[in-house]
């Protein structure tokens, strides 16, 4: 074997290991987290954004296809669901808080699922895109298996779908508290709500890191809003013409 094929046989034997992909895909979240805490937890250092571009960056600089990675880290991609049920651990210490406040919350879910799943598809038609990207598009603020799954009934594109319900996280995670605070918006129930309802899974991890308030609200919109867009996604389709 010549010196030059070595590393390229070396890696190929490194990414066939099943344990290379769930180990690169922590370690690069892990490396976000510690970017983050040295900003002092700046919000633009996001730790899943962070993730993604040293992953992006890895296979590119590789040559390995992304659906070779998805398969190599299925691991992590099973682990999607428990994370997204724990969610629901700080809704026990809000309990009361929570019933008090059950009218709003309704309202404001009913009101945030039909608003994202509107304007997206919307948008779309607006700008003259294919029905299968607006479809893609009406589930991007549920949950990422909950969005895939809509996305596949409705006869959307389900990695579409995933890649703008993570990146919306992102967003909602890097930009709500400020735009919040600038709205003199106040109160951890709002933030969380906000959080949960536009920003998914990742946008309630990080309001769970804000406020165990924040957090429990987070939670609680995360599992209403998936339940609310399901219902309510299809006949909003159909009311935009699709």
């Amino acid at each position: 074997m010549s010196a030059a094929a070595l590393p390229a046989e070396l890696w190929h034997g490194l990414a066939a290991s099943p344990l290379f992909w769930p180990g690169a895909t922590l370690a690069a979240y892990g490396a976000g987290t510690a970017v983050q805490a040295r900003l002092g937890g700046l919000a633009l250092a996001n730790p899943v954004l962070i993730a993604i571009l040293l992953l992006g960056a890895l296979l590119k600089a590789t040559g390995t296809p992304y659906a070779d990675y998805f398969a190599g880290a299925m691991p992590i991609h099973l682990l999607l669901g428990p994370a997204t049920v724990a969610l629901a651990v700080p809704l026990v210490a809000a309990l009361p808080l929570l019933r008090r406040s059950l009218s709003g919350i309704l309202l404001a879910m009913m009101a945030g699922a039909i608003l994202s799943a509107a304007s997206g598809l919307l948008l779309v038609k607006a700008f003259g895109g294919s029905t299968g990207l607006a479809l893609s598009m009406a589930p991007k603020a549920v949950t990422t298996p909950i969005a895939m799954a809509l996305s596949e009934t409705l006869g959307g594109l389900p990695p579409v779908t995933a890649s703008l319900a993570i990146a919306g996280g992102i967003l909602v995670a890097i930009a709500s508290k400020p735009i919040l605070t600038l709205c003199r918006v106040r109160d951890w129930r709002a933030h969380g709500l906000a959080a949960g309802t536009a920003g998914s899974g990742v946008g309630a991890a990080h309001a769970v890191r804000l406020h165990q308030t924040a957090g429990a609200f987070a939670g609680l919109a995360v599992g209403l809003n998936g339940l609310a867009t399901s219902l309510l996604v299809g006949p909003i389709a159909r009311l935009c013409g699709f």
